[in-house]
């Protein structure tokens, strides 16, 4: 099958990039692309919230009243997670694990299914090379923008390229990523993806 290859200045060029149906030509399976979509993002969370039980609030040991005669519920300690300002009966740790376990294989066919749907809705284009002389913001936005990126776009690259990191790092709508960096969090969330012919190699090689 072919992508949509266009030049530097946005223009549709005849003859488009040839690539494996595997990668780019997957049916669509809406349970794997969640799965993998909402591991990747659990793994990336950091478990930074503690809560105090019954053992760690600040409260007396002491009985708060005589176990008989006072009408009350019989009651051991204040700390006690029924009581208001008691300790939480299961606590938030510090400690906590929020990691998916995703099988590599699963992995890969997750990638293939988003890439595969970026082509059917027409959300993914294949450009030659994608450079610009010098680091300014300005002038990226320019390129961008003169190749029919509006709205937000995902940049995909075969390398690193420092130009292109120090003019889109302060824009909100654009991020530059390496092929082999890719997630599928950040192919979802941008309306476009522009990516190198060298880019595209790079996936296909990973993926395969």
């Amino acid at each position: 099958m072919e992508l949509k290859l266009i030049d530097k200045s946005g223009k549709t060029v005849k003859k488009g990039v040839e690539v494996s149906d595997l990668t780019f030509g997957r049916e669509f399976n809406e349970a794997l692309v969640h799965q993998v979509v909402v591991a990747y993002m659990a793994n990336a969370r950091t478990a930074t919230r503690q809560q105090k039980g019954r053992d760690t609030v600040a409260h007396t040991t002491h009985k708060p009243y005589a176990q008989k005669g006072t009408g009350n519920a019989r009651a051991g300690m204040s700390s006690s997670p029924i009581w208001r300002g008691g300790g939480r009966a299961f606590p938030n740790s510090p400690n906590e694990n929020f990691s998916h376990k995703v099988n590599r294989k699963a992995y890969r066919a997750g990638m293939q299914t988003i890439l595969s749907e970026l082509v059917r809705q027409e959300r993914i284009t294949v450009v030659e090379e994608f450079k610009i002389d010098t680091p300014k913001t300005k002038q990226f936005v320019e390129k961008i923008k003169g190749m029919g990126f509006d709205d937000g776009v995902l940049i995909l690259t075969d390398g690193f390229d420092e130009n292109l990191y120090l003019s889109s790092r302060n824009l909100i709508n654009v991020m530059v990523v390496e092929a082999q960096y890719a997630d599928p969090v950040s192919l979802v969330r941008f309306p476009k993806v522009l990516a190198t012919a060298g880019a595209v190699k790079k996936l296909e090689e990973m993926l395969a």
